[in-house]
């Protein structure tokens, strides 16, 4: 008997850890976005000051067809990658979420990102101050500054 209830009652424990669950708020658009952060100054173009190889990503959160759309440019490269997506507000972090069909990639992107990211996935972006954010992907991380731009 004691099987039986613990076997109905799983799936609510297991319910209550569910990122599904959890309460998050996403915006779809840029006016969506500074109202989730309650910041209509949130710099829109970020530069990386993290390479190693000298060609820093420029990343910028744009609104195409009424949607956000993130691009990354590696300088003297070209595309890395852009996305449609969402962005949704963490305990901890911003998310940046997108599927395999929202993602594209180009010519700059190596394979281990076009495999880490192919089917979807998600960029991490936490700030570290005023006009300095971490970005990071599924083994990918950099540190960028507001663009003076």
């Amino acid at each position: 008997m004691y099987r039986n209830l613990s076997l109905l009652l799983l799936p609510l424990f297991l319910s209550f850890n569910s990122p599904a669950q959890e309460s998050q708020t996403c915006a779809a658009t840029i006016s969506e976005l500074r109202k989730l952060l309650d910041d209509q100054m949130f710099p829109l173009k970020w530069d990386e000051t993290s390479m190693d190889d000298g060609k820093p990503l420029a990343v910028s959160i744009l609104e195409k067809n009424g949607a956000l759309f993130v691009e990354f440019i590696k300088t003297r490269e070209g595309l890395w990658a852009e996305s449609f997506g969402v962005i949704c507000k963490t305990d901890v972090a911003l998310e940046i979420r997108f599927t395999g069909e929202q993602i594209h990639f180009g010519p700059a992107a190596n394979w281990a990102l076009r495999y880490a990211l192919g089917s979807g996935g998600k960029f991490t972006l936490t700030k570290l101050g005023p006009q300095k954010l971490s970005i990071a992907a599924s083994g990918w991380s950099g540190v960028f500054n507001q663009s003076a731009k």
